[in-house]
């Protein structure tokens, strides 16, 4: 058995950006990259390089023609830009793609696919996807919220239609309701989704009442120890009932209380004790098997250091 932290990223995910001043832009990559340096933590990690998801694999979360219409806008971004046009394409008012971020988009979904081939076949005891864009808000027909493709369905999906696995289980902990999670797994009882998310706030609209989702709506200014209680209530029983065989996170920063996108106070050591968490119930349910991958984070330091705190769990150092 592979006892090593897998850590998946790609160059392309660096070069898709969505304009000057953007939150959810190339530097954040370097802020864990810089934070893994830094701490040392990079030298206890297994790095691989992504390759792209194939279209099949997209096909298991998304319809075909949501997958074309991007593709398609790339494309005629690309012929435009040629011809002294605009360098992005506006998917919806706070979403843009740039020529580079179809590539990019099948890469971060190829990483997730790729940690999910080699935790199942015990080449790695467990994942951590650094890539962009995220994709916790891309619906099985629609781009938004900065997402296109919704990676950690995507790889829940191929766990259970390529590799046979019968249960699997989805984290959500960044700060914004994974509606296009949801929107894609809602009903399917071999997923469990569990998450928390600040409410009222982005992404408003219905939540879904299907069985297979413990969703924690949670007011502004919530803080770590009260997540921590929710956490041990709400998630731990309903993850134990489902006995996963294998665990995707959603692994968001963004509830940090440095993170001015939105009004929670998580800090480091509350990403650190939710994913101990998360690795007991690997460890007891699905051979400690776990894939996880990155979603917001947009305070550049806190995003660094809770990443750290999170890999620190993940590797056992």
């Amino acid at each position: 058995m592979g006892q090593a932290t897998g850590y998946f990223t790609h160059k392309e995910c660096w070069r898709h950006e969505m304009g000057a001043g953007h939150p959810e832009c190339p530097e954040r990559l370097d802020a864990i990259e810089d934070r893994l340096l830094m701490s040392g933590l990079d030298i206890a990690l297994e790095r691989r390089e992504a390759t792209p998801a194939p279209l099949a694999d997209l096909e298991l979360a998304h319809g075909r023609m949501h997958l074309a219409a991007l593709r398609g806008l790339s494309e005629q971004l690309r012929e435009d830009m040629a011809a002294g046009g605009p360098s992005h394409a506006q998917v919806d008012p706070d979403t843009s793609i740039n020529t580079h971020s179809w590539d990019a988009i099948l890469l971060a979904a190829g990483a997730a696919l790729d940690a999910t081939d080699a935790v199942i076949a015990g080449e790695l005891a467990n994942a951590f996807c650094a890539v962009r864009p995220p994709g916790h808000h891309a619906m099985r027909d629609k781009a938004m919220g900065f997402c296109f493709v919704n990676n950690v369905a995507v790889a829940a999906k191929y766990a259970l239609e390529r590799h046979g696995l019968k249960r699997v289980a989805i984290v959500d902990f960044d700060v914004h309701h994974g509606n296009g999670t949801e929107d894609i797994v809602a009903g399917d009882e071999r997923i469990l989704m569990c998450s928390f998310y600040q409410h009222p706030f982005y992404p408003l609209g219905e939540h879904s009442t299907a069985s297979n989702l413990c969703n924690l709506p949670v007011p502004a200014y919530t803080r770590g120890m009260e997540i921590r209680e929710l956490v041990d209530m709400m998630w731990l029983p309903r993850l134990e009932a489902h006995k996963p065989q294998m665990l995707f996170v959603s692994a968001g920063f963004d509830a940090h209380r440095e993170d001015d996108m939105a009004q929670m106070g998580l800090v480091e050591q509350d990403y650190a004790w939710i994913t101990e968490r998360i690795k007991e119930v690997a460890q007891r349910h699905a051979k400690g098997r776990i894939v996880s991958c990155l979603e917001g984070g947009y305070a550049l330091s806190a995003l660094g250091r809770s990443v750290e705190a999170h890999l620190r769990v993940l590797a056992g150092v």
